[in-house]
């Protein structure tokens, strides 16, 4: 049986993000004095006592469509009722009963799901109990107490929470999931794209730019592998953001980066390659993760035979950095080779996590330097290259044992990556070359000695 989903439901600025905070002992979810920063539903994972569950955050709930994202909110807070055990809803202590907590109440008791109300910014002991009791009357039930920014009363209550919760059942132990973040600039169809693979709306879709702010996980099964989807907030320019939402949104979508074991970059097909994607494909570069190039909205491009060669051709000259990554086509609106994402992505994983054994890599050495030599300098030292292996995995490293690192330019270390790509596969995936000259061998060596205790 799945972990059970605890749905924080309530109306703007309740305190919501603070108390999924609390619950699940995180700061993942963006928490600012702005009313209406949580627009989608996010996910994080939870435990309490012998029980683990996830909590579900969503956005604000207001039964008046005079605002942007409204009706979308509200279609996103039915979604997580609709899967979870239990919704807690969250009101305001200091504020006392509104209009819009009775709308929330009258909606909840129309849906077949267990409630619990919690009071929220009841800081002192003394006053909690009476300002909590005047929730009463929403009738979902006996009101707890709480500070979700202080901590107070959380503890019963989810006491109060597990209580509710299905039987405890075994559960069976699961595949590791594939982390995929899904990144890109702002309105090239990230959340489009996790719509379409979901076969539902499970992320807010707007042309108004900056719509996603939190990181969206997203757990699927496709071909008998777990994935767990990311959908991040867009990226834009440094200059372009101001302090608030949008940046603690930015810094999820590097962290999600980070956490990933592969990335999809959406790239937009009408407006081509910008600087802020190359700045992407660079820190998917400089962080090792896997990648897979999509080019999204490939149907509103009009096109023969010979468009997505030229077009592949054209980006790739923009991204050349990341030339060991695969490019697909897509359109999120048709959903035309969404799914291709998949098995693109599990192959670029497979490259990321695989080892060569130190005598495979050393044919393909050789074969390099039959090739092309090393190159001479001025003063006739020829670099030489005695042996290689490979260090680590994710992302595969190898280090290069050569007399001299000094005596390999750019260029000819360039050739000797290619020869291993070439040789060895690794597709959608970085590699790393660590280059060890022979004074710093014997550097390393003599230090070993001397940290060695006597007998």
């Amino acid at each position: 049986m799945a972990c059970p989903v605890v749905a924080i439901i309530g109306r703007p600025n309740v305190g919501k993000s603070t108390l999924v905070n609390r619950l699940c002992r995180s700061r993942e979810a963006i928490v600012h004095d702005q009313p209406g920063v949580t627009r989608d539903r996010t996910y994080q994972d939870g435990f309490w006592g012998d029980r683990e569950f996830k909590v579900v955050d969503t956005g604000g709930l207001v039964f008046d469509d005079n605002s942007e994202f409204l009706p979308e909110i509200r279609e996103q807070a039915n979604l997580a009722l609709a899967e979870a055990a239990l919704a807690l809803v969250i009101v305001d202590g200091q504020q006392g009963v509104t209009a819009a907590d009775k709308d929330i109440a009258e909606w909840l008791r129309s849906q077949d799901c267990k409630t619990l109300v919690a009071v929220n910014k009841c800081e002192s002991p003394e006053q909690g109990l009476a300002m909590a009791a005047e929730f009463w009357c929403l009738g979902l039930g006996e009101p707890h107490p709480i500070s979700a920014i202080h901590g107070a009363g959380t503890g019963d209550l989810l006491d109060r929470v597990v209580s509710l919760f299905p039987p405890k059942e075994l559960e069976e132990q699961k595949e590791e999931s594939i982390q995929m973040a899904i990144v890109g600039r702002p309105n090239v169809g990230k959340s489009s794209l996790l719509n379409s693979v979901c076969g539902e709306p499970r992320a807010i879709v707007s042309p108004i730019r900056g719509t996603t702010r939190d990181t969206i996980d997203t757990s699927i099964e496709r071909q008998g592998q777990s994935w767990k989807l990311i959908d991040t907030a867009g990226i834009r320019r440094r200059r372009s953001v101001n302090y608030g939402p949008e940046l603690f949104g930015i810094s999820r979508s590097f962290k999600a980066i980070e956490r990933s074991d592969v990335c999809v970059l959406v790239i937009d097909a009408l407006d081509g390659v910008t600087e802020q994607d190359q700045r992407l494909a660079g820190r998917i570069e400089e962080d090792g993760r896997a990648c897979v190039l999509v080019v999204n909205k490939w149907d509103a491009v009009e096109k023969d035979s010979h468009t997505m060669p030229m077009m592949e051709k054209e980006l790739r000259s923009k991204l050349y950095f990341l030339d060991w990554a695969t490019m697909l086509f897509t359109s999120a609106l048709t959903g035309q080779r969404v799914e291709s994402i998949f098995s693109l992505a599990s192959l670029a994983v497979e490259q990321h996590r695989r080892r060569v054994s130190t005598s495979v890599v050393n044919e393909v050495l050789k074969e390099a330097l039959s090739w092309r030599s090393p190159p001479t300098t001025r003063g006739g030292r020829q670099g030489r290259l005695y042996y290689g292996t490979q260090v680590a995995s994710r992302p595969p490293s190898f280090t290069l044992f050569v007399n001299d690192p000094k005596l390999f330019g750019e260029t000819y270390r360039r050739y000797v990556e290619r020869q291993l790509r070439e040789g060895l596969g690794f597709d959608g995936t970085p590699l790393k070359l660590f280059w060890r000259g022979k004074q710093q061998r014997d550097a390393e060596r003599d230090l070993a000695r001397q940290q060695k205790p006597p007998l």
